[in-house]
């Protein structure tokens, strides 16, 4: 019965593992969006005052300009690579 569970255990790890390796990161801008939201959403909670309108409305506000934020960083990474449009040598 053990070792049932066991080789179960190992194939399912195995598999998970595997498929884990093909995912590649977070981009700038998924990240952008969720820090925007944590640090939007703490100051709506400073400012007002506990409420959760505050709350919510700075994290929503501070994942739209997250997301913003890191989609120009993913734009810029991806298309001007070299500033000034190529290396002077």
């Amino acid at each position: 019965m053990f070792k049932t569970r066991y080789w179960l255990s190992a194939i399912a790890l195995s598999g998970t593992a595997l498929l884990a390796g093909c995912a590649s990161g977070p981009s700038n801008q998924q990240l952008g969006t969720a820090g925007g939201a944590v640090v939007g959403g703490a100051v709506g909670h400073a400012i007002g005052d506990g409420s959760a309108v505050g709350t919510i409305g700075g994290a929503a506000a501070g994942a739209l300009i997250g997301n913003e934020v890191g989609r120009r960083s993913d734009y810029n990474r991806r298309y001007n690579y070299y500033p000034n449009n190529g290396p002077r040598y």
